[in-house]
């Protein structure tokens, strides 16, 4: 069976597609600048150079079209037709409280991915168009929303409720939601199995360290704490984000800078993390070169990057009573060893303690979400 699964960012569309039953992909790519004249279309085949061409991409629909016609392709196409293709998963940041599994899309679940774009107006707008793009050229083929949120939703109150006026959380839905979810779950599941042990008898700390950066506590198979927040924003230090800071900072920045909201916004999401205590870069690989040279804010930075990751694998072992496994994944995590290193120096009394293990496990997002779509469909027969 042919799943495919497709990423809508705000300019542009990563794609991949499976064949589940014989667990393997076909092809992969992404269209980059979707809306420019300068749009361009990476495509590659399983163990093949890819290809790189320009392309008219003026919006998601004729970027979905595009996207279909090089599956196709006579070529340099992985399937005769379309027709082989048995569903489309779609990767869905925002679910809100409402979703705690994947689900068959249909226009009650497109209006409420519509509602939640006030919770994620970056993400969840550019979602709905690679659906409704998807859905317009595929109208015959399920399509499932995977939600980043879902997995976290397992969360106890006291885990999720910020201590702010309660009318906020029932006017905005303002609590923790927590991302990364799919990642989450599928190296807690790939944890499971190399520990040959059900995920049910786990007590698993799972870290997704890209340029976005969360951590979560996994305890008998359900998330019951992560890093991220109302936004993606909480948290870990990462690439460009600051993660957690005195929230009195941000005011004092806005009243002694001058700074508008947006600006704020600008210097929270963009400016901070690793590229703004480094001022080198956000890139892990710049950055273990930099502090090898000496340079003082490059070690700083990746000093602070550590320390918040321990910190926090420090309180979800409390908030578990203990620990099976330390699992690393994500571009970060899984390349660099420095990481699993100095954690197992650093934790080596605790790991001892408990007969835990740091793990380092290549996420598969897009593998989980056609698992789920393949899932779905074959419930929905």
């Amino acid at each position: 069976m042919l799943i495919l699964v497709i990423n809508a960012g705000s300019s542009s569309i990563k794609y991949k597609l499976y064949d589940v039953e014989k667990d393997v992909f076909l092809a992969e790519g992404i269209i980059e600048r979707i809306g420019d004249k300068q749009a361009t279309h990476t495509h590659k085949i399983d163990k093949q150079e890819p290809i790189k061409q320009k392309v008219q991409a003026d919006n998601h629909h004729q970027a979905t079209e595009l996207v279909l016609d090089m599956l196709t392709h006579s070529e340099v196409g992985v399937i005769k037709s379309i027709d082989e293709i048995s569903g489309v998963g779609h990767r869905v940041v925002h679910g809100g409280e409402e979703f705690n599994k994947s689900v068959l899309i249909n226009q009650d679940v497109i209006a409420s991915i519509t509602k939640f774009i006030k919770l994620a107006p970056l993400h969840n707008p550019p979602a709905l168009e690679g659906i409704k793009a998807a859905r317009k050229l595929l109208p015959d083929k399920p399509q499932v929303a995977v939600f980043d949120t879902a997995f976290h939703q397992t969360m106890p109150e006291e885990a999720f409720f910020y201590a702010l006026p309660y009318k906020f959380y029932k006017k905005y839905g303002m609590r923790r939601y927590g991302f990364h979810g799919t990642s989450h779950k599928y190296v807690a599941r790939k944890a499971a199995k190399i520990l040959n042990k059900p995920p049910e008898k786990l007590k698993i700390i799972t870290c997704h360290l890209g340029n976005g950066c969360s951590i979560a506590a996994v305890m008998n198979g359900s998330s019951v704490d992560t890093s991220m927040g109302f936004t993606p924003l909480e948290g870990l230090a990462m690439g460009t984000r600051c993660g957690d800071i005195d929230p009195a900072i941000v005011t004092f920045i806005l009243e002694n800078e001058g700074l508008n909201t947006y600006q704020m916004d600008n210097i929270l999401n963009k400016k901070s993390g690793l590229l703004g205590l480094s001022e080198v870069s956000n890139d892990m690989r710049e950055l273990n070169a930099a502090c090898k040279i000496k340079d003082g804010k490059a070690c700083i930075a990746l000093d602070v990057f550590y320390y918040r990751i321990k910190k926090y694998i420090g309180a979800y072992i409390a908030v578990m009573n203990g620990i099976d496994a330390i699992v690393l994944t994500a571009g970060i995590g899984e390349n660099n060893p420095w990481l699993k290193d100095r954690l197992e120096k650093d934790l080596s009394e605790i790991l001892s303690k408990f007969g835990a293990k740091v793990l380092v496990i290549p996420t598969k997002e897009e593998w989980m979400i056609a698992m789920d779509t393949y899932e779905i469909i074959n419930r929905k027969k």
